[in-house]
């Protein structure tokens, strides 16, 4: 069994240190990770991890978002998923007990990082096989979990309604984000009056559903933009009439277009 192997399987169980944490490098034998997807399961830790470069989407049973580069992803004990990962990727991972995810989010979302709390983690994975940790190690995993703790919570969640119908607008909207059919059509599609749509959208996502299809279309241009595309591609992929538009857009949300948003941390080793 070589480390990694041994790793992986020391994160399934509760018993041992805490926090472990494990440094991933996919380009290091010069061969690019194909596109993969899971299928649906479940960790008994709480789950964070960090690309330097790549991209990974995440659907939960109670939404969907994406992980772009120099970001860090949040996923609680339990909570079922599946992920996809596209391009080859560089990054880190830590699983948490459960009893020491107290005082994390309680539910799936993306984080800011920090150059702090990558080198905590760096240092951290140095000692993933162990079983016992000093009083010093102790106190590098404490102050790790306050700047986790304390890390800005990004708006790239998306809430997936629980109505039937309702997931069946969604998931095709998902898929075919540059539809620009009218709330009206797209409740004709499913069955359903524009008013129920309207209503259920709200209630059960909590934003209105020309809002919520504003942000899957946000979510599928991180993915593409995380993968190198160019802007001009990405706004006439999702049905934007002009980049400007799709700039703007992106700005709103943001508050910096896409190039600068993603030059954000420059790169490093993580």
């Amino acid at each position: 069994m070589n480390q990694a192997d041994e790793i992986f399987q020391r994160v399934e169980r509760l018993d041992g240190p805490a926090l472990i944490a494990y440094v991933v490098d996919d380009e290091a034998d010069g061969t690019p990770l194909q596109t993969t997807e899971s299928d649906w399961h479940r960790h008994v830790r709480g789950q964070l991890f960090y690309l330097e470069r790549g991209v990974i989407s995440v659907r939960t049973e109670n939404g969907a978002w994406t992980l772009p580069p120099r970001r860090v992803g949040w996923m609680p004990p339990g909570e079922l998923h599946t992920v996809r990962i596209a391009e080859a990727t560089r990054g880190w991972g830590v699983h948490v007990a459960p009893l020491a995810a107290v005082g994390l989010p309680e539910k799936t979302c993306v984080l800011g990082v920090n150059d702090l709390m990558r080198a905590l983690v760096l240092r951290a994975s140095t000692w993933a096989l162990q079983d016992t940790l000093s009083d010093e190690q102790e106190r590098v995993l404490s102050v790790l979990m306050d700047e986790i703790r304390h890390a800005p919570v990004e708006p790239l969640h998306l809430n997936m309604p629980s109505d039937r119908r309702l997931l069946r607008i969604a998931h095709a909207v998902l898929d075919r984000p540059h539809d620009a059919r009218s709330l009206d059509a797209w409740a004709d599609w499913a069955g359903l009056s524009a008013r129920t749509v309207s209503r259920l959208f709200r209630s059960e996502t909590g934003c209105s559903f020309a809002q919520w299809r504003q942000q899957a279309r946000l979510i599928r241009a991180l993915e593409r933009l995380a993968c190198g595309e160019a802007v001009n591609s990405v706004a006439d992929a999702l049905g934007y009439a002009s980049i400007s538009a799709f700039v703007a857009m992106f700005r709103r949300s943001f508050g910096q277009p896409p190039g600068r948003y993603f030059a954000q941390h420059p790169s490093s080793t993580p």
